[in-house]
């Protein structure tokens, strides 16, 4: 099972990158992805006191106005979306190493009737819920 980039958009600023675009993304474990500009905006706030004291101070939803919040949700179902897709990944990418689904849900803190219920119809694997 291979995990791509590749369609993938930068969980901060949603913007598509990846692989074949100009925007290289970095991704994390838990499946977010950083494109470069935003790993540059936050390494400049960062490391400039006076922009760190504004963004201790407020979170941007709290000065965005209606239609700024209203633009933003789209991103914020994009990302959770994305996430989704990544969480099916890491899934398939598990039972394709025999993974048992007994494990799966107790790592998720589910039964394995739940986890297969909830990945495996997804991915194709008709294995048995064990």
């Amino acid at each position: 099972m291979a995990i791509t980039r590749a369609g993938k958009i930068c969980s901060f600023c949603g913007t598509p990158g990846g692989p074949g675009t100009d925007l290289p993304l970095i991704g994390g474990l838990g499946g977010g992805q950083v494109c470069v500009n935003c790993v540059d905006e936050f390494h400049a706030v960062a490391h400039d006191e006076e922009q760190m004291a504004v963004a201790r101070r407020a979170v941007p939803w709290e000065t965005m106005s209606d239609e700024e919040a209203l633009a933003t949700l789209p991103v914020i179902l994009a990302v959770a979306e994305q996430n989704m897709v990544f969480a099916q990944e890491w899934v398939d990418l598990l039972r394709e190493r025999r993974v048992s689904w007994a494990e799966i849900g107790r790592t998720l803190g589910v039964s394995r009737q739940a986890a297969w219920e909830r990945f495996a119809r997804k991915s194709g694997d008709a294995g048995s819920a064990v």
